[in-house]
Order: structure tokens, then sequence, then C-alpha cells
């Protein structure tokens, strides 16, 4: 776990996903790359790695909301993957991702996609 912890402070952002793709990274270790930064295309990749990852517990999937939240508000950032990927989650519901679409830079297919996977995981009726 110690080596987990190092390699999160690395400078690297290809380190940072590397960690974000093995399914061995506890939580914690994802909690702290929720913040590390590099560019835009590197940061929504981190954002999209850490939302499908399967140990990120809702408090890691809640600062990756928060992320895209910021993101998606300055319509500067097309975090779509990662928006898409965070819908899936169960952990968080409906109502705190649909707020997604309403923001600047959502775009209609963004909209249409999350619309989709939260309807997806909507509990059928027998």
């Amino acid at each position: 776990m110690e080596t987990f912890h190092y390699l999160a402070q690395c400078p690297y952002p290809f380190v940072w996903q590397e960690l974000a793709a093995n399914p061995n990274t506890p939580a914690d270790v994802l909690q702290d790359l929720c913040s590390k930064r590099d560019s835009e295309w590197n940061d929504s990749r981190l954002l999209r790695l850490l939302a499908e990852h399967p140990n990120a517990d809702r408090a890691v999937l809640l600062k990756v909301l928060a992320q895209l939240e910021a993101r998606l508000l300055t319509a500067t950032s097309r975090p779509y993957a990662a928006v898409l990927a965070l819908a899936a989650r169960p952990e968080l519901t409906p109502k705190e991702l649909q707020p997604l679409a309403t923001l600047p830079g959502a775009s209609p297919r963004m909209r249409t996609g999350l619309s989709r996977r939260l309807a997806n995981r909507a509990p059928k009726n027998p």
C-alpha cells in the first residue's frame, strides 16, 4: 500500500493514470488522485478512470463529480466520457448527477448519453 501512496505523489500524469487504471489501487489513493492536474486531456482521462475504478467509493465519486461540475461550468473542458462513466455508478443518485446536464459545458450529445445511462440504471418494473 505504501507504494501506491508513493506513486500518487509522482508529478507525471501517466503514473496517475496507471494508478487509476490498476484495480488494486485503494480508495484513499484514488481520493488523492482526484485533485491532480496536468492538461485538459490528461485530466479528463484521469477523471474517467477514477469514475470507472472498482475501488472508488462514494467519497471518491463525489470528488470526481465536483471536478466534473467545475469543468462543465467553464464550458472550456469536455470531460464527457467521465460524466458517462460516473452516471453508470450506483453509488451516486440520479438526482446528484442530473444537474450536470444543465451546465454550460454540457453538449446535447452528453445530455442524451447522461439521460440514457441514468434510465438504464433505473429499476425495471416486472
